[in-house]
């Protein structure tokens, strides 16, 4: 069988793109570069610090040679204990110290300088660069600082001698060694530890995204109930959680809405069905006259027509919803628009012993699709004619702002109770929660209300006291 690359990177592709592996690689590549970053800045300090130390015993034995040789040139026991003594009873970092004249002739030496350095070696390489220390290799490998550098003897000056010194450094480069031994165990150490704790890191951090994914996966149309409980969680992942809570709740609350509105429809779609066809079937039990046949006609196109509007109603809810409807607007003088709305009522008003009237604010006119608000006006007009004893008022009122363009219409009718304005918006709800034909139409006039306002980029508001009556107001934003 063929090695495919594409199909065996692809494992390593979706493990790249989960949030944990980018969490833990991210938690384990930041931990170690800091250990990198720690130890070898640590690293170069000890050396650097280590360096400076022999540099300064270096400056230091140069200076007390030349103390020496300067101040006390006759002090042959001083200079001898100085290059031939001290260095025997140093354990540890020894040093040498190889003193010439003028003419390269030896004149002192620590002893074993010879066995432990190769002096020609020293001499050659120290001749062109004097008074800067330098590394040498001595004769089993150990590490070596050098320095040359010359001395005047006496005070007036009657020659000038050549100082050779040398310092053991194998000890220093050992604890270095031994630096870089630990600093590489723990590397090595951190590349294990760190990814697997920027793991559990990181599983520990990601748990409540995947309590919110399974909390989605368990979330259908029938099951709308489940919610997250965000108690211990990081505070942007409790605001996370309480969002979806909230959307939840949301949805909950539409699929409930929809829910109803299926079944309302249903119903006020059958009962003008189940009238006309219960109608049409008593017709046609015996033989009835031509009278009797034409009030049965008569009957069923009244339930046809209340069956009509009822679509239509629903039909334009819903092309209102959709993104696509554009308004038809156009300069509307809304005084004008208010009185032929109180025309067409008057009659019904005049039967109902109620007295409709207009209350204008001046000549306004403001951009409105027509049809649209003169449906919006009727439909107020008509539930308050509806809900108006005989002797009450409905008076149809406008005022303008520089921003705002109200337009109200109220009624001194039976009112609405409290608990039942938040809801008088809704689709098919009625105040009377009994469903006769009597009760008060489909229940979608204020909602086809609302919707025109929010089509112009406005909003409906409702202010009503049982027995005093309601005032509804359009309020739709006007430009300057």
């Amino acid at each position: 069988m063929s090695w495919n690359p594409t199909t065996s990177l692809a494992p390593i592709s979706r493990l790249w793109r989960t949030l944990a592996f980018r969490l833990t690689a991210g938690y384990a590549l930041a931990g170690l570069l800091l250990v990198v970053f720690a130890t070898a800045s640590l690293y170069l300090v000890l050396a650097n610090e280590l360096e400076k130390s022999t540099a300064l015993f270096l400056a230091d034995k140069v200076h007390v040679l030349r103390t020496l040789l300067l101040e006390r040139p006759d002090d042959e026991d001083g200079l001898h204990e100085e290059v031939e003594l001290e260095s025997a009873a140093r354990r540890y970092e020894q040093f040498y110290i190889r003193v010439l004249d003028a003419h390269g002739k030896q004149l002192l030496m620590t002893p074993g300088m010879a066995s432990q350095l190769d002096l020609s070696q020293l001499t050659a390489q120290t001749r062109n660069r004097p008074d800067r220390p330098m590394r040498l290799k001595g004769k089993d490998g150990r590490s070596f600082r050098i320095i040359s550098t010359s001395a005047q003897v006496g005070s007036p000056p009657r020659s000038t001698d050549q100082l050779e010194i040398a310092v053991d450094v194998s000890q220093k480069e050992e604890l270095l060694a031994r630096y870089r031994f630990w600093f590489w165990s723990i590397l090595f150490a951190s590349s294990i530890i760190f990814p697997w704790v920027g793991y559990q890191i990181a599983r520990h951090g990601i748990r409540p995204v995947e309590e919110v994914a399974t909390t989605a996966r368990h979330i259908s149309s029938t099951n709308l109930r489940e919610r997250i409980l965000p108690d211990g969680y990081p505070f942007e992942l409790a605001v996370l959680a309480n969002t979806f809570n909230q959307m939840l709740d949301r949805l909950e609350e539409s699929f409930e809405q929809i829910a109803k509105f299926s079944t309302d429809i249903a119903h006020d779609l059958r009962t003008p069905v189940n009238n006309i066809r219960g109608e049409a079937e008593v017709a046609l039990a015996r033989e009835r006259t031509s009278g009797e046949y034409r009030a049965v006609i008569e009957s069923c196109l009244e339930e046809s027509e209340r069956l009509s509007d009822l679509i239509g109603d629903l039909l334009f809810l819903a092309r209102a919803e959709s993104p696509l409807l554009h308004l038809r607007q156009e300069q509307v003088d809304v005084g004008a628009l208010l009185s032929t709305v109180r025309e067409y009522y008057e009659a019904s008003a005049a039967e109902g012993e109620i007295s409709l009237s207009t209350n204008l604010a001046g000549p306004i006119v403001a951009r409105l699709d027509r049809s649209l608000m003169q449906r919006a006006i009727n439909n107020l007009v008509a539930n308050a004619l509806a809900h108006t004893p005989p002797g009450g008022t409905v008076m149809l009122s406008t005022d303008i702002d520089p921003s705002t363009l109200r337009i109200e219409v109220t009624d001194t009718g039976v009112g609405i109770p409290a608990e039942a304005l938040p809801k008088v918006f809704d689709r098919f709800f009625r105040v009377d929660s009994s469903r006769s034909h009597n009760s008060g139409g489909t229940g979608l006039g204020l909602a086809i209300v609302r919707s025109i306002a929010v089509l112009h980029g406005g909003a409906v508001e409702i202010a009503s006291r049982p027995g005093q009556g309601t005032q509804v107001t359009i309020q739709i934003p006007v430009s300057a």
